[in-house]
């Protein structure tokens, strides 16, 4: 059973899949320069973020679940791990504002979807797949307090 990905989702693989290997890395890092910074609120207050144990490189994230059940993410990466970055970039552009159902619906093989397996260590794979597992266990977590 294929799982469908909602539109956002969708349109960020298929373009990764319409390059050859060595563009699909230059839109990897397009993705790591397109990183939205932290709003003040967590940019003051990084003790509120949760770090990604799993990547080589300081990855930290907070999900946000509002009153409609829209979800946000928000990320920060170094500039100076760009694939790592491009990762969280990725999956900050491709949940936000998604419903939570559309987020825990998500496939948690989705990091290896995209194309990018040939071009970067299963290592880095594994990464961005627990940057995706770390935002639904968050969603459910905010979900569960509210309730």
């Amino acid at each position: 059973m294929t799982v469908e990905l909602p539109p956002q989702l969708a349109e960020i693989r298929d373009d990764f899949l319409a390059l050859e290997q060595p563009d699909r890395l230059q839109l990897l890092l397009e993705f790591s320069n397109e990183l939205p910074a932290l709003p003040e609120r967590y940019a003051e207050h990084p003790d509120l973020l949760e770090r990604v144990e799993e990547c080589q490189s300081p990855v930290f994230l907070f999900v946000e679940v509002a009153d409609d059940d829209a979800v946000h993410v928000f990320a920060t990466a170094p500039r100076e791990a760009p694939t790592t970055r491009g990762f969280a970039s990725i999956i900050v552009q491709g949940l936000d504002g998604l419903s939570a159902d559309e987020v825990l619906a998500v496939p948690a093989d989705f990091p290896s979807t995209i194309g990018l397996t040939a071009a970067v260590s299963p290592l880095r794979i594994r990464g961005m797949t627990a940057m995706l597992a770390r935002t639904k266990r968050q969603v459910v977590e905010r979900r569960t307090a509210r309730a």
